[in-house]
């Protein structure tokens, strides 16, 4: 429910096209339905890539990806920053320079009734995101853009939160303020938590939880990961609760060496492999991991 295909720097790459990782749309498609074709060996059928204007989302690129492979990629649309909006937008709408209208919804409702640009791909998700600065102007405005896109099309949101400042409320507040229905809303990176009480008042308050950072461990290792989605099943949430890695198949932001050394978990095998069995050793059932990987996300994804 929150991978991505490919993580793209557009300006690098047309201006410095001999970056030492290199960009050959072709080669590249066929390096992501490998890994996918993998993942789909390992029982996975479907990812929701999660990668939204801010990450360098290419869709002709990922359509091709889908060419290659038999594993469905669902599109998302909304918006990725931490603070303020790209020139295109923070210098339109309410509160900018200029003014006039925000066709941050516009473009969001575009993607999601109409497709993606030219491709004809239709969006199924909506993203946003806050993080260590709190909900500044600027991310607000993409909040409250996503809420708006949500009621005019029904498509489920899911965000990016920062656990450590318990961020997960503030938006679920926004949201709740501007009429969307919290069931709706998955709270992205809430795995990042060992904080049962925060991950319960979250779940109390409608909303499902990613937990969909494994592999990531220098936010929180593996055991803590693990312990704490057997907990929250052990209390009767395996309901409320999808699995992820947060993960790329090709992403020139990080260097991949360095990615390898630190985060040798970090790939789209690693709950099949490793995080699954760790969770039946704690004591989740088979009907649990069902829940979380198959009933959830149909869920979620219902129209």
């Amino acid at each position: 429910m929150h991978e991505h295909v490919f993580g793209l720097s557009p300006e690098i790459l047309w201006n410095w096209p001999d970056i030492p990782e290199g960009w050959d749309l072709e080669a590249r498609a066929r390096e992501a339905a490998g890994k996918l074709d993998a993942l789909k060996a390992a029982g996975i059928d479907t990812i929701v890539d999660l990668t939204v204007v801010g990450l360098g989302r290419y869709v002709p690129a990922v359509q091709r990806v889908a060419e290659l492979t038999s594993v469905n990629i669902v599109a998302a649309t909304g918006l990725y920053t931490y603070d303020a909006l790209p020139p295109y937008f923070g210098n339109r709408g309410p509160g900018s320079l200029f003014g006039g209208p925000d066709r941050l919804a516009e473009f969001f409702v575009r993607d999601l009734t109409e497709g993606i640009g030219r491709t004809g791909v239709k969006a199924a998700v909506l993203k946003c995101a806050s993080d260590h600065l709190g909900m500044t102007k600027g991310c607000e405005r993409v909040f409250r853009a996503v809420a708006q896109a949500h009621l005019e099309t029904g498509a489920p949101i899911t965000t990016h939160s920062h656990s450590a400042s318990r961020g997960g409320l503030d938006q679920q507040k926004l949201l709740a303020s501007l009429g969307v229905d919290l069931e709706r809303v998955v709270i992205g990176h809430a795995g990042d938590s060992t904080d049962v009480a925060y991950l319960e008042e979250l779940i109390a308050n409608g909303s499902y939880l990613g937990m969909d950072r494994f592999g990531i461990e220098t936010i929180s290792p593996f055991e803590d990961r693990v312990a704490i989605v057997a907990e929250l099943c052990a209390r009767g949430h395996a309901g409320k609760m999808v699995l992820s890695h947060d993960s790329y198949c090709f992403n020139d932001r990080f260097d991949a060496d360095v990615v390898r050394q630190r985060h040798p978990h970090y790939h789209l095998l690693h709950i099949s492999r490793d995080v699954l069995p760790a969770l039946r050793r704690r004591g989740v059932t088979d009907d649990q991991i069902h829940q979380m990987l198959v009933v959830n996300p149909r869920r979620i994804l219902a129209p």
